[in-house]
């Protein structure tokens, strides 16, 4: 059984794209690679705010629409000079296809 909060069918978010969704009061982005993967990070660059989910993602980056900053998924690391790092989350998919992310309430 998955554990967290439930957000939705990973079916809602195509593959090679990200989506904003809210978790009690914050925002995060989820990202469904082309290869499948489900990654969840905060929803908004530590840049300059911007809307992480309308990003572009290939393999397990994404790259802020604003400024072109790079994150890779799997750790929130920046992928260049001066792009600091992401929040990322634990996040599941249920055998039904259901995403499962799991919010620690310290941060």
């Amino acid at each position: 059984m998955a554990s967290g909060t439930l957000i939705g069918a990973v079916a809602q978010i195509p593959k090679g794209e990200g989506r904003t969704f809210a978790v009690g009061s914050r925002r995060i982005a989820v990202f469904h690679t082309q290869s499948g993967e489900v990654f969840a990070t905060q929803g908004e660059c530590p840049h300059q705010r911007g809307p992480l989910a309308d990003g572009l993602v290939g393999g397990t980056a994404v790259i802020c629409p604003l400024h072109e900053r790079s994150f890779d998924l799997r750790t929130g690391q920046g992928l260049g000079a001066e792009c600091g790092s992401l929040q990322v989350y634990p996040v599941s998919l249920g055998r039904d296809g259901q995403i499962w992310v799991t919010i620690d309430q310290k941060h």
